[in-house]
């Protein structure tokens, strides 16, 4: 057995007996070697593969795919020419290929603002307790726990570090790091930055072996909406008469009680709001005017795939429901790709390497690096519900 190489502790599991052999699924610089090769990922959560357009771009190959969501496979499908696995509770872990890093935007519906306020109003359970999606987190934990891989990218809605006054992001942050292991970094990054959208998203990107890592760099100011807007859209966009009235109507409503709900009316020299998944249904959130004679409009799905940062031949097959369900859902491409080249890049220098230059922002966590020792699993479940 090479020196250095511990043998598997007879546990009687036969994961955690595997697992080690896994390591170093990278090439090991501790000796000084700088061979690099092409770092294998694979897409949780695929949607309609805004991960894996980034990671592709950094230089990586998907390995394995998965989305529950049929229409979102379709559009997948069309441009990748691979149809995602199914529901992930379906797929054994170990027959998922092995790999470097692992990406998944697990679903923030449970976590969001907009998600919390609306389970509530209907009675229904969020977060943890959301026994359909709230648990996805730990569906990943269980895979990072099996295969090892070398690093993770997580992306969620910017709620998630607040949501349960933190105590949901305080159980994610000590599962990733004292669980398994892995030395994590986080950050809330606005995605104006490089697209005209203003769309908050924290990002967690975690190390099996202790490494320093920087976030990207990304533009002060980025592109507004004209970058992005067709010059002759075709005439169903625009609001009817009667919806145009009512969301006036209704977001009169709202500001006489004191709120701030209400239409985004924006033009060619604006930043957009969030796209939502549910902007089919009245295009609210962004309203492109169209001068003071004419109803505004909502953005076409093509639009909204620019908006989110796809590129110009993206293949869209799906209705244009469809369409704003999955770019509402999507990442923003160049903010991921931005950090999926950040991420190759620290994986291709040695362990402990430390960049002359590290910056520190009030958005990023940065931890010491300590030598991890993670916790024997044999297999991760949800905390138990807290008392009230």
């Amino acid at each position: 057995m090479p020196e250095g190489k511990k043998k598997p502790a007879k546990t009687g599991n036969t994961r955690q007996s595997t697992r080690v052999l896994k390591e170093d699924s990278l090439p090991n610089h501790s000796n000084g070697s700088s061979t690099h090769r092409m770092p294998r990922f694979i897409d949780l959560f695929c949607g309609i593969g805004g991960f894996r357009i980034a990671f592709e771009r950094a230089g990586g190959k998907c390995e394995f795919s998965s989305d529950w969501d049929k229409f979102s496979q379709i559009t997948y499908e069309a441009n990748f020419g691979e149809k995602p696995h199914g529901d992930i509770h379906h797929v054994a872990v170990a027959d998922i290929p092995a790999h470097d890093i692992l990406c998944a935007g697990f679903p923030c519906q449970p976590f969001s603002i907009a998600g919390v306020s609306k389970k509530l109003s209907l009675g229904r359970k969020h977060g943890f307790d959301d026994e359909k999606q709230g648990n996805l987190f730990f569906e990943v934990a269980n895979i990072l726990d099996y295969h090892r891989p070398a690093a993770f990218v997580l992306e969620n809605v910017k709620n998630l570090r607040s949501h349960d006054q933190g105590r949901t992001f305080e159980i994610i942050l000590n599962t990733l790091t004292d669980t398994l292991g892995y030395t994590v970094y986080s950050k809330i990054i606005d995605a104006q930055c490089v697209v005209p959208q203003h769309r908050e998203r924290i990002f967690l990107v975690g190390f099996r072996e202790p490494r320093y890592f920087e976030f990207p760099d990304f533009p002060e100011e980025g592109p507004r909406l004209s970058s992005i807007l067709e010059i002759d859209p075709p005439a169903k966009y625009t609001l009817t008469d009667h919806l145009w009235q009512y969301l006036q109507n209704y977001a009169k409503k709202h500001k006489a009680a004191g709120n701030g709900f209400g239409f985004g009316l924006v033009d060619g020299n604006d930043i957009a709001r969030t796209l939502s998944a549910r902007y089919h249904k009245d295009g609210s959130e962004i309203l492109i005017s169209q001068g003071p004679d004419k109803n505004p409009r909502r953005l076409t799905p093509r639009e909204c795939a620019r908006l989110m940062g796809y590129p110009s031949d993206m293949v869209i097959p799906v209705s244009d429901t469809q369409a704003y369900r999955q770019f509402g859902n999507s990442v923003v491409v160049p903010v991921v790709e931005g950090i999926a080249r950040a991420v190759v890049k620290t994986m291709n220098r040695p362990v402990h390497a430390r960049p002359d230059l590290v910056l520190v922002g009030d958005n990023l966590t940065t931890v010491s690096l300590p030598k991890r020792t993670r916790t024997p699993v044999s297999y991760l479940k949800p905390p138990p519900k807290r008392k009230v």
